[in-house]
């Protein structure tokens, strides 16, 4: 169902003036609605670099979040960060521990987007990503494309562990920045 242009043009005014904005700009084919993500379809992934070494790549497999285009926030995604898994048990647990991720008083990672521009299928989104209780602003580009009733996404950016209190780096063998990536469904949410 395509969504009537005038309810689009008030939808996109309404969320302009807003500081936590989306800009609508010539979307037909995605509807002003809140889209969730569907956890079963999707992964959350990291890649960080270590000299001399293989990168190392891990995920997350604990999750959900929001697209939405209607109100605010615009973008929300809240990671468990007891789910990481690299696939090795030791390095895992170090990198739940208080040298990076702090599982234990810090149970979820988060990111909250201050402002959207969705233009076709391209999503430009600035916002906050929140960690150890500090927050880190990022800017993230992301691909949207319609698949039936749903929207297939796939977004990347890179963050500094530095600047979220995750200092811990033995003979400077781990590189800044770590690549974050999002790919999957976002299914429209009925809530």
């Amino acid at each position: 169902m395509r969504p009537n242009i005038n309810t689009n043009r008030q939808a996109r005014n309404s969320l302009l003036m807003s500081t936590n904005r989306v800009d609508l700009v010539g979307t037909p084919n995605i509807e002003t609605t809140r889209w969730r993500i569907d956890p079963a379809r999707s992964s959350v992934e990291f890649r960080a670099k270590v000299w001399g070494l293989p990168a190392v790549k891990g995920r997350f497999s604990r999750y959900r979040g929001t697209l939405d285009l209607s109100g605010r926030p615009a973008i929300e995604l809240t990671i468990e960060t007891e789910s990481l898994d690299t696939k090795h048990k030791r390095r895992d647990a170090h990198l739940r521990s208080p040298d990076f991720f702090g599982a234990e008083k810090h149970p979820h990672v988060r990111f909250v987007s201050e402002s959207a521009t969705v233009d076709g299928d391209r999503l430009k989104v600035r916002g906050r990503l929140h960690a150890r209780g500090s927050s880190l602003p990022l800017e993230l580009d992301a691909t949207l494309r319609r698949v039936g009733d749903e929207l297939e996404v796939e977004a990347a950016t890179h963050a500094d562990h530095h600047h979220l209190g995750m200092t811990w780096n033995k003979l400077g063998m781990l590189r800044t920045p770590s690549q974050l990536t999002l790919k999957g469904r976002l299914v429209q949410d009925a809530a």
